[in-house]
């Protein structure tokens, strides 16, 4: 097999596990390099080098800045796949705009350009008319995404949980110094979390050089939760459970949520930082849709047909990395 770089546009979370996944010594994928690629590589190259010393020659650096087009031609270059994971949480409306609408419309055009394949992150909730920043840039991002790379994959996670989460472990913290956990109208809100593992091991396979399933997941929108559906509620009991700690979680209505998120979401951001989009946020279920178009895949059937596994359970995981 001829050599095959794969660029990871985004040294996050997630692209730390996608960047693992590509550079095991234990897959059978030829000759491969793995490109970590974002405005600050190396930290998570160095740490990728002293997991991995195995195949640490496979493996690059090479920054790049999503909203500077002109940094992406000579990242890309002879790339086979392209991998785009660059978000944000926080900021303005037109920063959000910056980066998960016009930046993943650049990532998207540059890979085509390229030649390259193109897998790109998105978030189940994007909507291009919303009113919340963070979904309809995730919206306009996906409608850039498919205007000038049509062959792309598109893959929409629920909540990502999984060592170094900022979801679990944030919750855990604050469980450490709150009397209480607070929820807002009940917490009745449905999330349906996927470990950060079953998708990276998804990624991986995606990225060999396979016809067919290039064929399956080209020009495709995959939806990836759990196997099982949580209150907001139930996740903080959760992580109650699993940290040994015992809070009443106390309901707040939504219009109280928006007025603490309102003076908070000034502050520099910290621990106890929400901001009224992600109030918002949190009267929208965020499960996978069922009822699939005909762009759309199962991302567990493809899990359980081609990485040969089942969706990991929240609770074999989550007690591991608590605290």
């Amino acid at each position: 097999m001829s050599q095959q770089k794969i660029v990871v546009c985004g040294a996050g979370f997630l692209g730390k596990h996608i960047a693992r996944n590509l550079a095991s010594p234990y897959k059978k994928t030829g000759d491969r390099i793995v490109q970590i690629s974002s405005r600050n590589p190396e930290p998570l190259l160095r740490t990728l080098g002293r997991d991995l010393p195995e195949v640490s020659s496979k493996l690059r650096a090479v920054p790049l800045d999503i909203t500077k087009p002109a940094t992406l031609a000579p990242a890309f270059e002879g790339a086979h796949t392209v991998i785009s994971l660059v978000g944000v949480l926080h900021g303005t409306p037109s920063h959000f705009e910056a980066v998960q609408w016009r930046g993943a419309e650049n990532v998207a055009k540059a890979a085509k350009e390229a030649g390259a394949r193109l897998i790109h992150f998105s978030a189940i909730g994007a909507d291009p008319s919303s009113d919340i920043p963070y979904a309809w840039s995730k919206g306009l991002g996906e409608a850039g995404v498919r205007s000038v790379h049509p062959d792309a994959t598109i893959i929409r996670p629920s909540l990502v949980f999984g060592p170094e989460d900022e979801f679990f472990n944030r919750l855990a913290k604050l469980s450490k110094y709150l009397p209480f956990l607070p929820v807002f109208g009940g917490g009745l809100s449905k999330f349906q979390p996927i470990y950060v593992d079953d998708i990276a091991r998804a990624v991986e396979v995606m990225c060999r050089c396979d016809p067919e399933v290039e064929q399956l997941v080209s020009g495709k929108i995959m939806e990836a939760g759990g196997p099982r559906v949580l209150t907001y509620r139930e996740l903080m009991e959760t992580v109650l459970k699993y940290t040994y700690r015992r809070r009443p979680i106390v309901s707040l209505p939504f219009w109280v949520g928006m007025l603490q998120a309102s003076m908070l979401e000034r502050l520099p951001n910290n621990l106890f930082t929400i901001t009224r989009d992600q109030v918002k946020q949190l009267r929208l279920d965020n499960v996978v849709n069922t009822n699939f178009g005909p762009n759309e895949i199962s991302f567990e059937i493809f899990l359980r047909k081609r990485c040969f596994q089942g969706l990991t359970p929240l609770y074999g995981i989550l007690p591991a990395y608590l605290e």
